[in-house]
C-alpha cells in the first residue's frame, strides 16, 4: 500500500534539499567535526547526496548507505555529474554488514528518527558500533515532533523544472505518547497540464527520544564520551524542544 522514499518523494527531496545546501549550518558543522578524520567515514541514510558530496569535495573518504534505491540512484547521478565515485550501499540500518570499519559514522538531519521500531533502532546502534574502529565516533542528529495534534493536515505545491508540479498532502494520523512516535501519511501527486499522472502514498513514522534517554541508550550499546550539542553549536546545552540535538559518542 505504501511507498518508501520512492520516485516522487525523491523528486521533492532533490528540489527542496539540493546537493550542498546547508540546513541551519549542518554541513559546516559536520565538516568541522570530521576534518581530523584520516580513515573511512560512513554516512547512514545518505539520501540523494546533499551532505555526502560536500564532504567528498572537502577531501574526506566517505561511503554511503540507504534503504531507498530511488534515493541511491539520485545520489549516484549527482556524484557522477561532479566526477565523484563514492562507494554506495543499499541496506537497512538495523542489519547491514559492510566490508570496512569506519573512523566515523554519521546520521544527519534527524534520519535516525525514521527507524520506527524500538528494537530496530537499538540494532542499528549496535550495527554502527560494530562497524567502527576502536576510538571511532558516531555523530547523530535527533529531532522532536513539531506537532502532536492528530488529524492536522498541510498541503504544499512544488513546481518542477519540466513544467510539471507535485502536490504533497501531509496528514498526522497517529500520536503515541506512551511509546514516543508519530505516524503521518504523505500523499504525493504529480500533475501535468491539470491531469494527475502519478501518485504515491508514504507512511512516515517518526520516533523520538529524550536527551537523557538517548544518552543511556548509547551507554548501554557501549559508547563513551557522549556529548550532546544543540543547533550545530558543539557542546551547547539544549534549551527547548524545537532545536536539533546532535549526539557524538566514541566506541571503546
Amino acid at each position: 500500500m505504501f511507498s518508501y522514499y520512492s520516485n516522487l518523494c525523491t523528486e521533492v527531496y532533490d528540489l527542496t534539499k539540493p546537493v550542498g545546501q546547508s540546513i541551519s549550518g549542518d554541513i559546516e558543522y559536520y565538516l568541522d567535526r570530521l576534518k581530523s578524520c584520516k580513515g573511512r567515514i560512513l554516512e547512514a541514510a545518505v539520501g540523494s547526496g546533499r551532505m555526502l558530496i560536500p564532504l567528498l569535495q572537502a577531501g574526506l573518504l566517505v561511503d554511503g548507505i540507504d534503504y531507498s534505491p530511488e534515493m541511491l540512484a539520485s545520489c549516484r547521478k549527482h556524484c557522477e555529474e561532479r566526477g565523484l565515485n563514492p562507494v554506495l550501499y543499499e541496506g537497512k540500518l538495523q542489519s547491514f554488514s559492510l566490508p570496512h570499519k569506519y573512523e566515523a559514522i554519521i546520521i544527519p538531519t534527524g534520519s535516525f528518527c525514521l527507524v520506527e521500531d524500538r528494537q530496530d533502532s537499538l540494532n542499528a546502534l549496535q550495527c554502527f558500533y560494530d562497524h567502527l574502529v576502536p576510538g571511532g565516533r558516531i555523530i547523530i542528529d535527533l529531532i522532536l515532533p513539531d506537532t502532536i495534534e492528530a488529524g492536522k493536515m498541510s498541503t504544499s505545491t512544488y513546481a518542477l523544472p519540466s513544467g510539471d508540479a507535485i502536490t504533497l498532502e501531509n496528514k498526522l494520523v497517529e500520536v503515541n505518547l506512551l511509546h514516543n512516535f508519530t505516524v503521518s501519511y504523505l500523499k504525493y501527486e504529480k500533475w501535468r497540464e491539470g491531469k494527475l499522472i502519478q501518485s504515491e502514498l508514504q507512511r512516515f513514522a517518526l520516533r523520538w527520544y529524550g536527551i537523557e534517554e538517548f544518552k543511556l541508550v548509547l551507554e548501554k550499546t557501549g559508547f563513551t564520551d557522549i556529548v550532546c550539542s544543540t543547533d550545530y553549536m558543539y557542546n551547547q546545552e539544549p534549551t527547548n524542544s524545537n532545536q536539533t540535538f546532535t549526539f557524538e559518542a566514541v566506541r571503546k
